[in-house]
């Protein structure tokens, strides 16, 4: 009995196949996309430039219905890559605690945006509206957070001086309240030997509730050349009993100093005072501490030679 044989088919026969099958499925596609289709498609909304006085609702509008009509490529691209609204708060209407923005009146900028042609496209909504509360307001003192080291024989007579020195903020009145300085940002400075003058930002940071209408200030510093100076003072002894003979060594010190080389001839011996205080003497003690009670604004840095005064009580 013959045997039958099963039909083959040729390799190049199903390779035709193929190109064609795919081919054909190719050209479909492409005459599908062509076609002009209308689809609502939702644009992702952002808000920016809100009023520094008012908080935004958390209940603002997250998206508008975008219809569009076009071919298939441009609502596949819409819909995969889902471009973004930004809105500008600034440009919007206040009406009873709303902030309303017309789209009708941006549509320039929205076509911009969105890369569309309104000619056969719209926006569903006609207005976009946004719930918001007015915040409190305050005025908060600005504490520099600026470490300074000044350079051998340098130094400044005046704190370091911000101007603005009070900045205003808006926010939750909760928060607010709670508050009534905001430094600025850590600076330290090094080896200084000329006026200051810069800008720093100030730290916003655990405030982000909170609207700030200044976000830097403009630091100054006087820095002047410093010399040291030096003067003998006699020591003087305070609450001494009336019925008691106090002798005490040394009968003077050497107070050491810095000044401003401006102001050096200025300073004199007459502007200090040491002082002893009986009534601080711990029992057992043979010495007292001298104190400086009185010296100069002009001047710092400024340290004795030597604070234990020796005593002996006379009999």
């Amino acid at each position: 009995m013959p045997v039958r044989r099963k039909p083959r088919f040729k390799k190049s026969s199903v390779k035709t196949f193929s190109f064609f099958l795919i081919f054909s499925a190719i050209v479909w596609v492409l005459v599908q996309f062509s076609k002009t289709y209308t689809q609502l498609i939702e644009i992702p909304v952002s808000y920016t430039n809100a009023p520094l006085d008012k908080s935004i609702s958390d209940q603002k509008p997250d998206h508008v219905d975008l219809q569009l009509q076009d071919n298939g490529f441009n609502i596949y691209y819409y819909k995969i890559f889902n471009p973004e609204l930004i809105i500008d708060l600034s440009k919007a209407r206040e009406s009873e605690k709303q902030l309303v923005y017309t789209l009708q009146n941006h549509l320039t900028d929205i076509e911009q945006q969105l890369k569309i042609d309104f000619e056969n496209s719209r926006i569903i909504q006609e207005e976009i509206v946004v719930p918001f509360q007015f915040k409190k307001e305050k005025m908060l003192k600005v504490i520099p957070n600026i470490e300074v080291n000044y350079a051998v024989g340098f130094s400044a007579d005046d704190t370091i001086y911000l101007t603005p020195d009070s900045v205003k903020v808006s926010g939750p009145e909760k928060i607010i309240d709670s508050l009534v300085s905001v430094p600025t940002r850590s600076l330290s400075l090094s080896k200084i030997n000329s006026d200051l003058d810069g800008i720093i930002d100030i730290d916003t940071s655990g405030l982000g509730e909170l609207s700030f209408y200044e976000n830097s200030v403009r630091y100054t510093q006087e820095v002047e050349k410093y010399t040291e100076g030096s003067a003998e003072i006699a020591v003087e002894v305070e609450n001494v009993p009336d019925n008691l003979n106090l002798a005490y060594f040394p009968k003077t010190v050497v107070v050491y100093y810095q000044v401003n080389l401006k102001q050096f001839e200025s300073i004199s011996a007459a502007d200090f005072r040491v002082v002893c205080n009986y009534k601080d003497i711990k029992e057992g003690d043979d010495y007292m501490i001298a104190q400086i009670v009185e010296k100069p604004e002009s001047v710092n840095n400024i340290r004795l030679n030597e604070r234990r005064i020796q005593f002996v009580i006379k009999r």
